[in-house]
């Protein structure tokens, strides 16, 4: 039996950079995402929220300690690993040459779903999603609310256990960053387990069950909201993220 979904035990990232030198994206942080739960990754830009999901995805190696996705080591299993998930993020590119349903059909092949079930698996998400007046339209003539559902689509499109988003409504409208965070519940509420970055307050409020604040590439505390505002006592999110980031009160 695996420990848990994710694990990352002191998992670093150290880039070097001409003009500031070393620089320590990820250091050193440690946490667990539970099965079947929104686990938030709270951080302004720059936190390290990005540079720790390419590590646990698999795009980037890390430098220093150790993390696994469903009981599979992401510097020693990266294939196992890259089935066991699918990421999604807003700069996430699509082939635009091809069809909504060839995306998917593509997606689902590569990252192992059985051969005989791939076609049956495509036409279910490309009715979940309301791909279907469009489902032989190139990605390049679609518009983006379409690209999105077919993003999402794509991201889930092997059924993986476990789902990663990073800043997922990054450029999305309103009323598409509403659908994407409805998206997010759904797929949590069929027992999907959902590692989940953003810097919207409002975002983690609503959709987290547990929240890491990060800030500097270090973890400063991971609780339920509501843990969060008695380790505070705040009760907006923004201002414990401001207690935590700067160590003192914010005035109010």
């Amino acid at each position: 039996m695996i420990e848990a979904p994710v694990v990352t035990r002191a998992l670093a990232k150290v880039f070097y950079d001409e003009a500031r030198g070393t620089v320590r994206a990820v250091d050193g942080i440690d946490f667990e995402c539970r099965v079947g739960e929104v686990f938030g990754l709270l951080g302004a830009n720059g936190a390290g929220k990005t540079t720790t999901l390419r590590m646990l995805s698999t795009i980037l190696k890390p430098s220093a300690g150790s993390a696994t996705i469903m009981g599979h080591d992401v510097v020693s299993e990266p294939e196992r690993v890259r089935r066991e998930l699918g990421f999604y993020s807003a700069s996430t590119a699509l082939y635009p040459r091809l069809t909504a349903r060839e995306t998917l059909d593509f997606f689902a092949r590569i990252n192992g779903y059985p051969t005989r079930e791939v076609h049956r698996r495509v036409e279910q998400l490309i009715a979940r999603f309301g791909i279907g007046q469009y489902a032989n339209t190139r990605v390049e003539h679609l518009s983006s609310g379409m690209k999105q559902k077919v993003s999402i689509a794509r991201t889930v499109s092997h059924d993986p256990p476990l789902l990663i988003f990073d800043e997922p409504t990054v450029g999305l409208d309103v009323l598409n960053a509403l659908a994407m965070l409805e998206v997010i519940r759904e797929l949590r509420n069929e027992g999907k387990t959902i590692l989940f970055s953003t810097h919207i307050m409002s975002e983690a409020e609503k959709l987290c069950d547990r929240i890491a604040v990060i800030h500097g590439g270090r973890i400063l505390a991971i609780d339920t909201l509501e843990g969060h505002r008695d380790s505070t006592g705040k009760h907006y999110l923004e201002d414990i993220f401001v207690h935590y980031v700067t160590g003192q009160d914010d005035g109010a």
